[in-house]
């Protein structure tokens, strides 16, 4: 056992299946390990890297930050917060954003923005909140309660009360049915539902929930923290749905390898959470947010287009290939069902030089979005090949 493999099942939570493999160094989508082997990496840790390893734009502006202010709390102002905000309100619509260091936590100032409008406009007992089930929206007690996934509850019981969760389904009877015992506070949707098996949520379904909560007062929030910051194809999953909605939650790939997450909030919310409300020891850190302008200035266009355009070469490529049951997902974020078990195919292909995920009985791909075709491609060959075995 190598000294790096020693140390950390000696000292490191054993909270992770990890895979035999020591990254020690990275460029763009390949990475080496502490042998020298090269790998393509298909899944920019987990979504967060979002042009790769060592990009120098990132590398260059997280460095110019540190080497100025590399914190100082929220009770002081600096510029990289401020002008990440106003990026991300012009681009989405919202108006004024909160910003924290992970997904679970921009879910966890989402629910807190909902049950307080719904407290103040509809009284403290209108607080549940509504979730899909096969969602995840976090590994805190509350975003746990808020996950509609059983298996993540069972050994940490009590969770925080006041969530339900229906299915994603075509229409809106299950919800209707819950409205007539229960005040609903607000809903939380993931327009594709990644560590549920990368599946998108029906286009109808979310614009009926749209138009019903605008009707009902209900706050709609959307968990954006894979599907956002261009991973779909669009700067956010919800923009290809074509509808607004009240509360928008990301993290993951908007710092490109830095913790920071964002929960938006609309016009309806804007206001709702007030001095002393909330708060983030780390939130809005300079670092952190002068990366994450360096990601949302590059995230234009023409940087959208090529992140479909890959996309469909990997759905094309892999249609009807053998070993190949079936493809979902949007843009560069993509599940493979395989006739193989899918952490025989994620197994052989480390073996190969490629790193892939998985989501539920799928493989997963989250590249960095700007991958180069040659690396696409040679990743996606074999793969194939591995399915066809």
């Amino acid at each position: 056992m190598s000294e790096i493999k020693e140390r950390d099942n000696l000292y490191v939570a054993g909270t992770y299946a990890r895979f035999p493999v020591e990254i020690v160094s990275g460029k763009g989508s390949e990475a080496w390990d502490v042998n020298g082997k090269r790998y393509i990496d298909m899944g920019s840790g987990i979504g967060v890297t979002a042009f790769g390893y060592a990009d120098e734009e990132w590398v260059a502006a997280v460095t110019k930050q540190l080497n100025t202010v590399q914190h100082t709390s929220n009770l002081y102002y600096t510029e990289p917060c401020g002008k990440l905000a106003k990026i991300l309100c012009e681009r989405t619509g919202m108006k004024k954003v909160f910003f924290c260091n992970s997904g679970a936590e921009a879910n966890e100032c989402a629910i807190k923005a909902i049950r307080k409008y719904a407290a103040e406009k509809k009284g403290p007992d209108c607080y549940t909140v509504v979730t899909l089930k096969n969602s995840f929206h976090g590994r805190t007690l509350t975003t746990l309660a808020a996950t509609g996934q059983d298996h993540y509850h069972e050994l940490f019981q009590p969770l925080t009360p006041g969530f339900a969760h229906i299915e994603a389904g075509t229409d809106l009877n299950e919800l209707k049915e819950l409205a007539k015992t229960t005040k609903i506070a607000g809903v939380i949707i993931e327009c594709i539902q990644g560590e549920g098996g990368v599946l998108v949520t029906d286009p109808g379904f979310v614009k009926a929930l749209a138009d019903y909560c605008k009707a009902e007062d209900i706050i709609l929030a959307v968990g954006e923290v894979q599907t956002g910051n261009g991973r779909t194809g669009m700067l956010y999953a919800y923009m290809n749905y074509g509808i607004t909605p009240d509360v928008v939650t990301t993290a993951k790939g908007i710092g490109g390898g830095l913790p920071l997450g964002a929960c938006m909030l609309g016009e309806k919310v804007q206001n709702v959470l007030g001095h002393g409300d909330h708060g983030s020891t780390f939130g809005g850190n300079p670092v952190a947010c002068a990366g994450g302008v360096s990601i949302m200035e590059r995230l234009d266009d023409t940087m959208l287009a090529k992140v479909r355009d890959k996309g469909d070469y990997v759905r094309e490529a892999l249609k009807g290939a053998a070993g190949v049951e079936s493809v979902s997902g949007m843009g560069l974020m993509i599940g493979v069902k395989t006739t193989k078990p899918a952490g025989e195919v994620v197994k052989a292909c480390v073996d190969r030089g490629v790193l892939f995920l998985t989501a539920k009985d799928k493989v997963r791909m989250l590249p960095a979005l700007n991958i180069p075709m040659e690396n696409l491609k040679e990743a996606v060959e074999i793969l194939r090949t591995v399915c066809a075995e």
